[in-house]
């Protein structure tokens, strides 16, 4: 029995060989795949984690974006509202006004009577522009005593300046003030989104490297004096991120200002022939201020991109030093230093791109959501009283107001007024407005998350201007389409954004964004 059984193995060898064989390729088989599905979900895994991680970290700074404009924008409002002191004309006027109110009264007690009847009506309409501007702006009793009196407390006469004068004075200061807020409202966020953009794109990279590369057992450093470690490598140290974000200094004392120079010499072109006591419409108003911002930006596609902004944005190499003097950085009694090559890096970066196509064109984007706001919603419910367009459903909707007219003066008391909404810390419309616009964020993620891939501490590689094709907004004049009344409406109609593409990318969004 046990020699039959041997014989019968003997026989069968070959067949239990191949067997065995097949059996261990099968487990072995078995087990490279399943150690490929393991891997590849684990893969799968952690860039799930590392995305979603990327795309916190980029949430989180936009949300410090936010607070930090909110932060910042009341001292370039400050500046503004101090170099454009509408509230000063408003009280000369009044000053004025009460003085030939008193003249009257004396003259109606000595029996003059015989008032020319032009003269009466003109004073009553002037009594009529200044009771509305000083009930919709911000003039009270206490800016009223401020105003009369003598700046620095100068003593000696000062030249009296005639009704008309005055009312031309304010007129231009209030347009210029709010338009001035608008455009410094728009560049500061910008410029704060490329700055903690940059600063948050090289803190994450950082992190990355640092988190990758194995650590020395049975070592203990308390402190390192090296400059070898990878967050001074990529210009994430304490000192140079201080440095950087201090250049905001320039366009809030200084970039304001020149700005605010700009606008004022388009203002007195554009709205200098307006008499504060002539009619306007809603749609003359729109026009006025969109041929202001284009002697401001440019009229074609081509005058637009050749603007540069960087001058108000940072200042020049040679006034480097003063910046960070001026913002407390250095002392005034520290000797000169040169600047670092951290931090040589992240301003040459942000030179390219303010420079960039790409700059200009979503600031054109915000620049038509604050007109906008400001024109088609605050202005015409405000000063021509009309209301908002109903959201319902219904496909044909009665255009109300489309004729109607106000005073000039009235719509300087609105921009006055609006000039402070502008300008506020608290909850800022202007503001989520500008960050309503798409492409700010998807500005945004193009700097946070480009330059990933072959960014090394030897040399920053800025990030390349996307070339995109402007759609019409409120700063092009379409002849072959009716002008929109506020020029903010039509800004990306039949247009698709290029920087969908770099958005998603940056985000990995997985709803179909192209």
């Amino acid at each position: 029995m046990i020699k039959a059984t041997r014989n019968w193995i003997r026989r069968n060898r070959t067949n239990f060989a191949v067997g065995a064989g097949v059996l261990g390729v099968g487990y072995i088989a078995g087990q490279y795949v399943l150690g490929k599905i393991t891997e590849t979900r684990q893969r799968m895994s952690d860039d799930r984690i590392a995305k979603e991680n990327l795309r916190r970290r980029f949430q989180n700074n936009q949300e410090d974006c936010t607070h930090t404009v909110l932060a910042i924008v009341g001292r370039a409002a400050e500046e503004i509202v101090t170099a454009l002191p509408v509230e000063q004309t408003v009280a000369e006027l009044q000053k004025q006004k009460a003085e030939r109110l008193a003249k009257s009264a004396r003259q109606l007690d000595q029996g003059a009577s015989d008032t020319p009847s032009g003269s009466v009506s003109a004073a009553e309409d002037d009594g009529r522009s200044l009771a509305s501007f000083q009930t919709e702006s911000y003039v009270h009793a206490s800016q009223v005593g401020d105003a009369t009196s003598t700046p620095g407390g100068e003593e000696g006469p000062r030249l009296r300046k005639s009704k008309a004068q005055l009312w031309s004075e304010m007129k231009i200061s209030s347009i210029t003030r709010t338009f001035t807020l608008i455009y410094t409202l728009c560049l500061l966020t910008l410029f704060t989104r490329i700055q903690l953009n940059l600063l948050g794109r090289r803190n994450y990279l950082a992190s990355v490297v640092l988190l990758a590369t194995p650590q020395p057992q049975g070592t203990i450093n308390l402190e390192n004096n090296d400059d070898d470690n990878f967050e001074h490598a990529y210009g994430n140290d304490y000192q140079t991120n201080r440095e950087y974000l201090s250049y905001c200094w320039w366009l809030l004392h200084r970039g304001c200002k020149d700005i605010m120079e700009k606008v004022k010499k388009a203002v007195k072109e554009v709205f200098g022939p307006l008499d504060p006591r002539e009619d306007i419409t809603l749609e003359r108003l729109s026009e006025l201020t969109l041929e202001a911002r284009k002697k401001i930006e440019g009229v074609t596609e081509e005058e637009r991109k050749s603007q540069r902004w960087l001058h108000y944005l940072l200042p020049p190499q040679d006034r480097e030093e003063y910046v960070l003097r001026e913002a407390g950085m250095l002392s005034p009694s520290a000797p000169s230093t040169v600047t670092s090559p951290s931090l040589r890096r992240l301003l040459d970066e942000t030179s390219d791109l303010i420079d960039s196509p790409s700059f200009s064109y979503v600031q054109t984007l915000l620049l038509d959501a604050a007109f906008s706001l400001l024109i088609d919603t605050k202005m015409a419910s405000l000063a021509f009283k009309i209301p908002p367009i109903s959201a319902s459903t219904a496909r044909v909707q009665e255009i109300v107001g489309s004729d109607t007219k106000t005073k000039v003066a009235n719509t300087l008391a609105i921009f006055t007024r609006q000039a402070h909404s502008i300008g506020s810390s608290g909850p800022n419309e202007y503001l989520t407005a500008i960050e309503g616009v798409r492409d700010l964020e998807a500005f945004s993620a193009v700097i946070f998350s480009s330059n990933f891939d072959y960014e090394s501490p030897e040399a920053g590689a800025g990030v390349e201007g996307l070339e995109a094709s402007r759609p019409g907004t409120a700063g092009t004049e379409k002849p072959e389409e009716p002008r929109s009344t506020s020029g903010g409406d039509a800004s990306l109609v039949g247009a698709e954004s290029q920087f969908e593409s770099a958005w998603g990318k940056a985000l990995a969004k997985e709803d179909g964004m192209s």
